[in-house]
């Protein structure tokens, strides 16, 4: 992409988490990255305070105007003032201060990439728990976005990519007990659609392939071990060949994520959380993304969690941070030469 474009917003996620650090890292290692210029939204004397307590030499520079950030880019670690709750860099500490100035971050990041200022939204991570004790009621950053961008929730789809292997989970933050019911025909169609679609339009995969894992061990084994396969992931299967989607399954998932299998498809659609995200961060735990589809604009973040328990210990891996960035930014490009 042009230096020419706008830089990429980046939510702090919880001061207290390794957030902080691996943003700061990201900074550190743009050059040879290869990233575009991206600006902090709020939380410098956070930044700042990590930077001293880990003895970084990190320059940060608040800036008024997101725009201003570009130029800033190249010599220091830009941060929007956005008028947040103060909170001071608590590693390992999580409070209310930091998710209320996690909080702020993010809806201003969203406000950026809804209104075009920002060429995509990155997400350092948040604490669901600490959101929820300052009232902020979602599941999750997904289901947030999704409101956010004038959206039902089951719009905005999940998807965790690595070098190795891409994975949506159809159902997310729920309990295993609960997935069976929440199964249905219209979910697969739904989120299947969605993923084919963002990985033309995002990914610049013409024709995407798509491998939709059974429910239960071996895919149900012709009904021996549930009928899920049979009444509710098989129909979907047939709808979508029906409307020229290359798409195969029920497929084993125990099976589906070995070394000859990977290369038969571009993302495997998967029944529930762990299904999905035990490929991802068993292959590419530290260049793991997740990744919004269905948003107006294109939303990344690293897949690993505040990791509360090494925060302000100056260990945190950056990779994760740093594909998302990547991430981002080739998304964005190949979204914008689809529109042109």
């Amino acid at each position: 992409m042009s230096a020419g474009n706008p830089p990429l917003a980046v939510s702090l996620g919880d001061p207290a988490g390794i957030g902080p650090e691996v943003i700061l890292k990201a900074w550190a290692a743009a050059n040879s990255a290869q990233l575009q210029p991206f600006v902090v939204c709020g939380g410098a004397s956070v930044l700042r305070g990590r930077a001293e307590l880990l003895g970084w030499d990190c320059p940060i520079v608040e800036v008024d105007r997101f725009a201003d950030g570009s130029g800033a880019f190249a010599d220091s670690l830009p941060v929007l003032r956005i008028g947040e709750t103060h909170a001071e860099d608590s590693a390992g500490k999580p409070d209310d201060n930091g998710a209320r100035l996690a909080l702020a971050s993010l809806d201003r990041g969203i406000d950026l990439a809804l209104s075009g200022e920002a060429l995509a939204l990155v997400t350092a991570p948040v604490a669901k728990a600490a959101l929820n004790a300052i009232g902020h009621d979602f599941p999750g950053q997904t289901e947030y976005l999704a409101t956010r961008s004038g959206l039902q929730a089951d719009r905005a789809v999940m998807m965790l990519a690595g070098p190795s292997v891409r994975t949506v989970p159809l159902t997310v933050h729920c309990a295993l007990a609960d997935v069976p019911r929440r199964l249905t025909t219209d979910l697969i169609l739904t989120r299947a659609r969605i993923a084919a679609a963002s990985l033309t339009r995002d990914f610049a995969i013409e024709h995407p392939r798509l491998a939709v894992t059974g429910l239960n061990p071996h895919a149900g084994e012709d009904g021996t071990f549930g009928s899920e396969e049979r009444d509710i992931i098989e129909p979907a299967i047939e709808r979508l060949r029906d409307e020229g989607l290359a798409v195969s399954g029920p497929h084993a998932a125990d099976a589906l994520f070995a070394p000859h299998k990977r290369n038969g498809f571009d993302v495997a659609i998967c029944m529930y959380h762990d299904q999905a995200l035990i490929p991802v961060k068993a292959l590419d735990f530290d260049q793991g993304v997740n990744v919004t589809l269905g948003l107006p604009f294109v939303r990344t973040s690293p897949d690993h969690g505040t990791a509360f328990d090494i925060a302000g210990r100056g260990i945190a891996d950056p990779g994760a941070m740093i594909a998302a960035l990547q991430m981002a930014q080739s998304c964005a490009a190949n979204r914008s030469r689809r529109s042109a």
